[in-house]
């Protein structure tokens, strides 16, 4: 999926995520899978998505944005459906794992999805060349990764991209 560049760039400002989220409520996704190691759904097949046991909020009620760009990525987490719980669950994760990756901790990606995930080893390695950090956004939050290394931004993008094929409908790549 393509997010149309001008909606994007308005959207990522704030305020207009829902938006997005109705745009793409009928479009099939780009790519689909399942989580390392088991379904999307977790124990009953409803409710909590398989990342439930490493993400504190819902799948079925996020959207997984990730963007490569030329000096590494931002990877958004937003609410469906605007609940403040959950937007406070997605803020809280979201700014717990930039502080782990900023160290080179990828160990929640990599119990989720395997450890042998595109990117993470060479991310992982390379966190001492790498700005990580988190954003606030108005449904969500956002993990800003930035690098002068080319072999750590090829990571991200390779990164982002098994991210969006594991995720399935839950998950989209944006370009700018």
């Amino acid at each position: 999926m393509n997010v149309d560049r001008a909606l994007w760039r308005a959207c990522r400002t704030g305020g207009c995520i829902v938006a997005i989220v109705i745009a793409f409520a009928g479009a099939q996704p780009a790519v689909s899978g399942s989580m390392a190691g088991g379904s999307m759904s977790g124990p009953g097949g409803g409710g909590m998505h398989f990342g439930a046991a490493g993400m504190p909020f819902d799948l079925a009620r996020t959207l997984h944005i990730f963007t490569p760009l030329p000096d590494g990525g931002e990877q958004d987490v937003v609410s469906t459906d605007g609940d403040p719980a959950q937007i406070a669950l997605i803020r809280r994760h979201l700014s717990t794992q930039a502080a782990r990756r900023a160290k080179g901790d990828y160990s929640g990606p990599a119990a989720m999805h395997g450890g042998s995930m595109p990117g993470l080893k060479t991310l992982a390695a390379g966190a001492a060349r790498m700005r990580i950090r988190f954003q606030t956004l108005p449904e969500g939050g956002r993990i800003i990764y930035q690098s002068r290394d080319p072999s750590l931004i090829a990571a991200v993008h390779s990164w982002f991209r098994a991210q969006v094929h594991d995720h399935g409908a839950d998950a989209m790549l944006s370009h700018q």
